[in-house]
C-alpha cells in the first residue's frame, strides 16, 4: 500500500550544516558519516571536510568520505520515496562537490603564515557570508579548520565585519581533539560553542559518551543504567550492516559513533530546540559554563533518570542514553529505507500534533499559576497506520537556569489524562494543572512574586508499534504567569519562604 509522502514528517526549515572529521583516526567517524546522510533530508548541508586531531596529526582522508557518499548515491532514490516530497535527500553530486579537505598539520600550527589557507577553511568562510542564518558546525576531530577560518576573518576583515561573521557560527565540538579548542573559546567568547569540559583525553566523562559508552564495561561511569542491547556488535551487524549503505558501515574499535550526538542533537522530531542547548534533545543537555558573561560557550548538564538496573542516576552521559531505543531504533528504519521504495516494507516516524500545533517547534503557553490547561494530541497519527502510544511527562531539569537536577524549588505539575472513549488509545488529551503562585511564581531569595514565574516542560512522547518502533515528540513549554500578586508580596509566599530558609 502506498502512503502520501505529504504524510511523513516534514521539516520547514533545515538548518545549515557543515562537518569537519579525522575520519580514519578510527571507525567510528566513518560510522557516524552513514548516520549523518541517513539524516540528509532535514539538513541543508554545506560543507564535509577531512581534518586532522592529535590522533592523526599529519594526514587527512577525504577519500572515506567519497566512498561512503557514494555507497549512499546507491540508495538515495529508494530514501526519496520515504520522506515527505518537499524534505527530499541530496544528489550525491551535491555533496561531492562540498568535500573538501583541512590543513595536514596538528592544532594551532595550521595558524602560522607559513600553513596557506585550507580548502576546508576556505569553504567555511564562503559559507559564513552567504547567508545570515546559523551555520552548525558539528567538530568530530580538531578544529583547526574553525580555527584557521576564524583567524583569517580577524586578519581580512574589520572588527565589526567579525562579529557579524562570528555570531553565525553554531559549533558543537566533540570534546577537544586539538589544542586549538580552547584557544578558539578564549579568543572568540561570542562564539556560540558546544563542549563538554574535562581533563584530557578524559572521554568518559563526556556527555557524547552516553551514545554508548557503556559497552567500555565498569569503567564508564553510568555503567549498569544505560541498555547496551541496541549498541552491540550483533544488533549493528543484524540492522544497521546491510544493504549498500550499511556495506559501508564499520566495525567498532572503541565505542560506537562517539560523534553522532552532534547531529542527534539537531534531528528535527520535535525533542529539542538547538539554540537552547539547556532544553535538551537525543544529542544530550548543556548549560552556560558562566551566566554572568558574555561568553557562549556550553557544557555538560546532567539528568536524573531511571536506568535499566532501577537505580536513580544523576548525570550527564544519561542526557543522551535516556534516548537510546528511540534513537536506535529511528536509525535502523532508516537503514531499512536504503533496501527498498516499498513503503509498506518499512516503518514511518508518528506525526504529533498538539492544540493544533505541527512541526519540530516548542509549543509556547502562558497560563496563570494554580490555572489548568488541556493539551489534546488527538490530531497526532501515523502514516502507516500503527497504533500510537502517548506518553506525557513533565522534563524537570530545563526549567532550572543552571542546569541543577536536585531542586525543590522546580514546581511539579499534575497531568491527568481526559480520554473517555474506549476505543482511543490512552493519554491523546491531558488535564495539566499547575501549582499555586508561592510554588511557581515565586523569586525563592527575595520571597516576592513575580509577574513571570518559572517556564515548565512538558514532553509528549509518542511510539507506534511497528517494527522498530518509532518515537516523535512534542514539547510544550508553560510560562507561569502570575498577574494577581503582582502588587506585592504574597503572605503565602513568606510562608513558603519561611520554611525554607528554616
Amino acid at each position: 500500500m502506498m502512503v502520501d509522502q505529504r504524510q511523513f514528517r516534514f521539516c520547514p526549515h533545515k538548518p545549515r550544516v557543515f562537518v569537519t572529521s579525522d575520519i580514519a583516526n578510527e571507525p567510528d567517524d566513518a560510522q557516524s558519516l552513514v548516520r549523518f546522510l541517513l539524516y540528509g533530508n532535514e539538513f541543508d548541508i554545506k560543507g564535509l571536510v577531512a581534518c586532522t586531531s592529535t590522533w592523526m596529526r599529519t594526514s587527512v582522508h577525504p577519500e572515506q568520505m567519497e566512498e561512503i557518499i557514494n555507497a549512499y548515491g546507491r540508495v538515495v532514490s529508494n530514501l526519496n520515496a520515504h520522506v515527505h516530497p518537499d524534505n527530499q535527500y541530496p544528489a550525491v553530486q551535491e555533496l561531492l562537490s562540498l568535500l573538501r579537505t583541512g590543513p595536514s598539520t596538528y592544532g594551532k600550527r595550521a595558524l602560522d603564515p607559513s600553513v596557506p589557507l585550507s580548502s576546508g577553511a576556505e569553504l567555511l568562510i564562503e559559507q559564513l557570508a552567504a547567508s545570515d542564518e546559523p551555520l552548525w558546525v558539528l567538530c568530530w576531530g580538531g578544529t583547526n579548520v574553525l580555527a584557521q577560518a576564524l583567524h583569517h576573518l580577524h586578519q581580512a576583515h574589520s572588527d565589526s565585519m567579525s562579529i557579524k561573521l562570528r555570531a553565525r557560527l553554531r559549533v558543537y565540538a566533540i570534546s577537544d581533539q586539538d589544542d586549538t579548542g580552547l584557544w578558539i573559546r578564549i579568543t572568540y567568547p561570542d562564539i556560540f560553542y558546544i563542549c563538554s569540559s574535562h581533563g584530557w583525553n578524559n572521554y568518559a566523562l563526556a556527555t557524547w559518551s552516553g551514545i554508548s559508552g557503556d559497552l567500555q564495561g565498569d569503567e564508564f561511569p553510568d555503567f549498569g543504567g544505560p541498555d547496551t542491547s541496541k549498541v552491540t556488535a550483533g544488533w549493528l551487524n543484524e540492522h544497521i550492516q546491510i544493504g549498500p549503505l550499511g556495506a559501508v558501515y564499520p566495525d567498532s574499535k572503541f565505542i560506537m559513533e562517539g560523534d553522532t550526538p552532534t547531529f542527534l542533537y539537531l534531528v528535527q522530531n520535535g525533542l529539542g530546540c538547538p539554540d537552547h542547548p539547556e532544553m535538551g534533545s537525543w544529542g544530550g543537555r548543556y548549560v552556560p559554563v558562566d551566566v554572568g558573561f558574555a561568553a557562549r560557550h556550553y557544557s555538560d548538564a546532567a539528568d536524573r533518570v531511571v536506568g535499566k538496573d532501577g537505580m536513580k542516576y544523576v548525570s550527564n552521559r544519561a542526557t543522551i542514553w535516556r534516548w537510546r531505543d528511540a534513537y536506535q531504533n529511528d536509525f535502523a528504519a532508516r537503514v531499512k529505507w536504503t533496501l527498498s521504495p516499498d513503503q509498506a516494507a518499512s516503518n514511518h516516524a508518528p506525526v504529533v500534533v498538539v492544540n493544533g500545533s505541527r512541526g519540530p517547534e516548542p509549543l509556547s503557553l502562558s497560563v496563570e499559576a494554580g490555572a489548568a490547561i488541556i493539551l489534546d494530541a488527538s490530531d497526532s497519527y501515523d502514516p502507516d497506520g500503527d497504533q500510537l502510544t502517548f506518553s506525557w511527562f513533565q522534563y524537570r531539569e530545563p526549567t532550572s537556569a543552571l542546569g541543577a537536577v536536585i531542586d525543590p524549588q522546580i514546581a511539579g505539575l499534575e497531568i491527568v489524562p481526559m480520554d473517555s472513549e474506549a476505543a482511543r488509545p490512552s493519554g491523546r488529551k491531558v488535564k495539566v494543572t499547575l501549582p499555586g503562585p508561592e510554588k511557581c511564581a515565586i523569586d525563592f531569595v527575595s520571597g516576592k512574586a513575580v509577574a513571570q514565574g518559572q517556564a515548565l516542560h512538558v514532553i509528549l512522547e509518542v511510539k507506534d508499534d511497528g517494527a522498530p518502533c518509532l518515537y516523535s515528540y512534542k514539547r510544550v513549554i508553560i510560562q507561569v504567569t502570575n498577574e494577581k500578586l503582582l502588587g506585592g508580596r504574597d503572605k503565602a509566599c513568606e510562608t513558603v519562604m519561611e520554611s525554607l530558609q528554616a
